[in-house]
């Protein structure tokens, strides 16, 4: 996948969290969630954009590590708000989860194969 492919998806993952959380209930629970995942979520967009322009490898793997990081918060998130009934989008839930886990499996991936350059160098 090229790099500009997976800024989009990072970023339409970005855009289809804000709108999920339209759909959350309001309460102190739904907003607590709605707007931790809304953060992590837009992080992980943002945060590969900065990893694109690393200035060394080891910047760029420990950019890619943070959206790592982001992209497993949302998952968590995600789960604990489909265990929580807060939205009834179940549908809109679960392309999130899937995407989600589509894209931590991508960039797992990426640091692996990252990770061995740098270490052969």
């Amino acid at each position: 996948m090229k790099p500009v492919e997976l800024e989009n998806r990072l970023i339409q993952f970005a855009i289809d969290t804000i709108l999920f959380c339209k759909t959350v209930e309001k309460s102190f629970a739904g907003d607590h969630l709605t707007k931790q995942l809304i953060r992590s979520a837009s992080s992980s967009a943002l945060n590969y954009g900065e990893a694109r322009s690393a200035e060394s490898t080891r910047d760029f793997l420990h950019k890619m590590k943070i959206c790592l990081k982001e992209l497993r918060e949302s998952l968590i998130n995600l789960k604990i708000q489909k265990g929580t009934k807060l939205s009834s989008d179940f549908t809109k839930l679960d392309r999130l989860l899937n995407e989600n886990n589509e894209l931590i499996s991508i960039f797992v991936v990426g640091i692996r194969t990252s990770t061995a350059k740098l270490n052969l160098k």
